[in-house]
């Protein structure tokens, strides 16, 4: 416990190590991606060209949480000065303070936010940029507008505040997040066994696949990051044959520009039309799976 304890209680002050949990995953997957993919993905110009584009808004992205994160820490240590927190209120053990930072951040920072952000149009518009890929894989998981920063770090202050979380629960909380956003939207074809077992109280691969294809009610469901329990508890778990998903949107944004960074750091301040964007669809991505 105190190796635990003492790992992810300095993870906020070493950026090395945390840009090497992004990036070491990311490529691992990325060459599984080549190896079992459960596409074969048409992209517009290339693979590495695609990931560029999402690459530079996960920069932003992140860029502004870290930032943020400094309000995050201070909420952070205030509870635990003034023993505030679900946490502090029922005096639990490291261990119940571990696992409450695995399901609280997922919850607050994950399930929570990410259902807001499909049911409140000011968030949505935000939202949009991560649902416009057409080509969903690894470099997909962290493609947000710079905006959703604020949005994402405001749930996991809240969900700190609530639950007393000391850094280190709150760092094991986000890592172990950040670990299955990558690896719930890289375009792998796991054994079908395989992924239905993860997907009883994970959020596996073709479970996420699922919450990006372009019709509804299927994009309103899905919306955990880590665990699918939330899901399973609020009645939004769908499931979708891998054969039959189709990624894009049916509306408010225009599917032929999901590569344009320029229209999508503009997305949010424009106007949410009815307009069906179904006409422009990409073709149906060749299924490799079996």
């Amino acid at each position: 416990m105190d190796t635990i304890i003492e790992f992810f209680g300095s993870l906020e002050t070493r950026p090395i190590l945390r840009m090497a949990l992004l990036v070491l995953p990311i490529t691992l997957l990325w060459i599984m991606e080549s190896s079992i993919p459960l596409f074969r993905l048409r992209y517009k110009t290339t693979k590495g060209k695609h990931a560029v584009v999402n690459f530079v808004l996960t920069f932003f992205h992140l860029a502004i949480h870290s930032l943020l994160a400094v309000v995050l820490v201070l909420v952070s240590d205030w509870c635990q000065q003034h023993q505030f927190g679900l946490v502090h209120w029922l005096h639990m053990p490291v261990w119940g303070i571990l696992l409450t930072g695995i399901l609280g951040m997922d919850f607050f920072g994950g399930w929570l936010v990410h259902f807001v952000e499909h049911k409140v149009p000011l968030f949505w518009r935000i939202h949009i940029v991560h649902h416009a890929d057409n080509k969903i894989d690894v470099s997909t998981g962290l493609r947000h507008h710079p905006l959703e920063g604020i949005n994402r770090w405001l749930f996991f202050t809240l969900g700190v505040l609530l639950t007393g979380l000391p850094i280190y629960a709150v760092m094991l909380g986000q890592t172990f997040m950040s670990m299955f956003t990558m690896f719930t939207h890289a375009n792998i074809n796991l054994p079908p066994w395989l992924d239905n077992a993860i997907s009883w109280i994970f959020i596996s691969p073709n479970a996420h696949k699922v919450h990006h294809h372009y019709k509804q009610p299927y994009t309103d469901s899905n919306f955990g990051t880590a665990l699918s329990i939330w899901d399973r508890v609020f009645g939004t778990y769908r499931y979708l044959a891998p054969d039959a998903i189709r990624y894009g949107l049916d509306h408010h944004y225009p599917n032929a520009a999901d590569e344009n960074l320029l229209e999508l750091l503009k997305s949010p301040f424009k106007k949410l039309d009815k307009v069906k964007s179904s006409e422009d669809l990409p073709p149906q991505q060749p299924y490799a799976g079996s």
